[in-house]
């Protein structure tokens, strides 16, 4: 059955030819690399007195990293989630390696939930009903609440709704999708452009690198944060059509031509064969190695925040 969504260049998720190779045929012949399921990770207790009250209109947007690519983001004196998954484990028994940055009870009142795509580690259906705010996310993805009472927004690439001031722009990802048995490539994936009067901040999903962060770039110019993916990538020879690792993640930034690049995707959940710590390494490395300012990049400890001041008026 032809798939029903592909990738900007035709591309769609590994045959399971390959799949086997890599869950099977590699891991008994002993070809992928071992490595512990957990690592010491930064965590804070937030202010949740502070994380109450968003950010005014005119005052920047709040970024509050709550693991995995879980995260709280405040502007216009609205809250949002995205791709919140804050129980204590995913689906396949992978437990948490750190705690949420804040539990799913103590969150402020949410006026969104955005769902990158449909991979259990991304959305994680006990923690959106729990939040109960309406969800947005790509087409197709409303199969998926239609027993909750929740509503959805379905949005293909490159649209958008509206959540009081600040808009939602759905844009594109190298990935792919599933949740069941056969529902490949069902619904679709992608990232998201959130948008104030002053502030444009882009969380990537789930993404490998791919030509479409230019596109992004020049479609949404000054973004003030990029939050980008830097784990998940090792076998790199199997991840590579779906995460990038850190040295890509640093050539998505260029493209998107970001302000601040923040880190995510790394250190909550053994996903794949690299170390858990070793993705902001590699990172720290490159960033050094292509001598960039270090005042841009971030790599937050889970539940920390950080605020970006507003810049100029946004006209396009």
């Amino acid at each position: 059955m032809p798939l029903r969504f592909k990738n900007l260049d035709g591309s769609g998720p590994h045959p399971m030819s390959t799949v086997f190779q890599w869950a099977v045929a590699d891991k008994v012949a002993g070809r992928r690399r071992k490595s512990a399921a957990t690592c010491a990770m930064r965590r804070v207790e937030p202010d949740l007195a502070v994380l109450a009250v968003p950010p005014a209109p005119g005052e920047g947007v709040r970024l509050t990293w709550l693991g995995h690519a879980s995260w709280l983001v405040q502007l216009e004196g609205v809250s949002l989630l995205i791709d919140p998954v804050l129980r204590d484990s995913i689906p396949g028994f992978i437990r948490r390696n750190v705690p949420p940055g804040v539990a799913t009870g103590q969150l402020p009142p949410i006026q969104a939930t955005l769902v990158s795509h449909n991979h259990y580690d991304h959305l994680d259906m006990p923690t959106v009903r729990q939040v109960g705010a309406p969800v947005i996310g790509g087409l197709g993805l409303t199969r998926y609440f239609q027993r909750t009472g929740l509503s959805v927004t379905e949005l293909d690439w490159w649209g958008s709704t509206r959540v009081g001031p600040v808009t939602v722009h759905f844009v594109p990802a190298q990935h792919w999708s599933r949740r069941g048995l056969a529902d490949v490539n069902e619904t679709l994936w992608g990232g998201f452009v959130v948008e104030g009067a002053h502030t444009r901040v882009y969380h990537s999903g789930d993404t490998a690198y791919f030509d479409g962060f230019r596109e992004i770039g020049r479609r949404f110019p000054g973004l003030d944060a990029a939050l980008l993916p830097i784990g998940a990538y090792d076998p790199e020879w199997f991840m590579e059509k779906q995460h990038m690792n850190p040295e890509q993640a640093v050539r998505a930034y260029e493209d998107l031509g970001a302000r601040r690049f923040l880190a995510m995707h790394w250190g909550t959940f053994k996903l794949t064969d690299e170390p858990l710590d070793e993705p902001p390494r590699r990172l720290d490395a490159e960033w050094k190695r292509r001598a960039l300012p270090v005042e841009p990049l971030h790599v937050l400890a889970v539940g920390e925040s950080l605020t970006v001041p507003p810049g100029a008026p946004r006209r396009g």
